[in-house]
């Protein structure tokens, strides 16, 4: 069999909060997490903005990126991403432009929009308006590239001092789960992460939309062609077995979630076993018919991610996870890397001391 060809994966962190722990373990393990990605050679680590999800602890990303990019030196390290119907583009392009200044070529800018429908959506607006359109987010988009760009002269925001003297820009990607961000990211020319691990079944159609539309950027930080990256929940261990239990919690959380009905955090595998009633079923793919969450043992995995990457002809591959236990969650990323050969030999040196560093004395992110 000829060689593989290489694969960027990377890696997005919601920081779950397990049944039982905290908001404080949760970034503690995030903090081991990061180290472990920087040393086994996934490309880039994102950090999450939710808000009002007792199962996620990350509310704001920029913090937790100065964190991640001062705990690391081989990652890029961004957003997964900015809700931006709910930030002024100023201040966010402030915010990513100082932390590039603070880690120069390693900072991701992702930006998404969402919505709950709830008090929450008021509370995180600066008035009590109504929440933005489509059209009036993808004003702000404009708005938070014109401002590492800079304004025309008879602009007033021209006036604004802005980072004078520092060389280079964060890297922006748009974030979606719909053809209608793909359309987006392709009109303003800039790459596109596609969340299938909330909306799998229009993984295909959202990424086609994406490479069909996409037209060169009239902006200094994006794109002269199209690339994308497409982010799956996974779960990985030793055997298949293990790997359907360990994917328990995950699934127990979206059915709950589904009713309306989030537990307090996310539930070990054994707990999600009972309430299941046994594991979930064995990953099936089906070209065009994606699974919420892929689980498998390391060799059968690496092959249904590379299926799913060329279906979609991503340029890269994001994973995310809900895993119950804080162990369990290392050991898939660990099983990834070496599935994957992230980094080879050098790799394997390295995974051997982050294996040390997660059994060890780590500090919060």
């Amino acid at each position: 069999m000829g060689k593989r060809r290489p694969l960027k994966i990377s890696i997005v962190d919601t920081s779950p909060v397990l049944a039982g722990s905290t908001a404080v373990e949760a970034f503690r393990t995030t903090a081991e997490l990061a180290e472990l990605a920087d040393h086994a050679g996934f490309s880039r680590y994102w950090l999450s903005e939710l808000h009002g999800v007792p199962t996620n602890a990350n509310t704001s990303p920029e913090v937790a990126v100065a964190a991640v990019a001062s705990r690391t030196s081989n990652l890029r390290v961004g957003s997964g991403g900015v809700l931006l119907n709910h930030r002024s583009p100023y201040r966010v392009a402030e915010t990513f432009l100082q932390l590039h200044a603070m880690f120069p070529g390693r900072i991701d800018l992702g930006v998404g929009r969402a919505t709950s429908g709830t008090l929450i959506d008021f509370a995180l607006q600066h008035s009590r308006s109504a929440v933005l359109s489509e059209e009036s987010y993808e004003g702000k988009l404009v708005e938070l590239l014109q401002w590492f760009d800079g304004f025309a002269d008879d602009d007033l925001f021209a006036e604004v001092p802005f980072f004078e003297g520092v060389a280079g820009r964060p890297e922006p990607w748009i974030l979606g789960s719909s053809p209608a961000s793909a359309a987006v990211a392709a009109r303003l020319g800039l790459a596109y992460c596609f969340a299938a691990f909330l909306n799998p079944a229009a993984a295909q159609t959202s990424l086609a939309t994406y490479r069909r539309e996409f037209r060169p950027s009239p902006f200094r930080t994006g794109l002269a062609s199209p690339y994308s990256m497409v982010a799956v929940n996974v779960v990985c261990a030793e055997t298949e077995r293990q790997a359907l239990r360990v994917q328990a919690a995950g699934e127990l959380v979206r059915r709950l979630a589904a009713t309306g009905r989030l537990p307090k955090g996310v539930p070990s595998a054994a707990n999600a076993l009972d309430e299941l009633g046994g594991p979930p079923e064995p990953t099936l793919y089906v070209p065009g018919r994606w699974p919420r969450s892929v689980a498998a043992a390391p060799e059968r995995l690496r092959d249904l991610l590379e299926a799913m990457v060329a279906e979609v002809e991503a340029d890269e591959l994001m994973i995310q996870d809900l895993i119950g236990t804080a162990s369990d969650r290392l050991a898939s990323y660990r099983l990834i890397a070496e599935a994957f050969d992230l980094r080879g030999d050098a790799r394997r040196q390295a995974l051997t001391v982050a294996g040390s560093v997660s059994r060890g004395d780590s500090h919060a992110a």
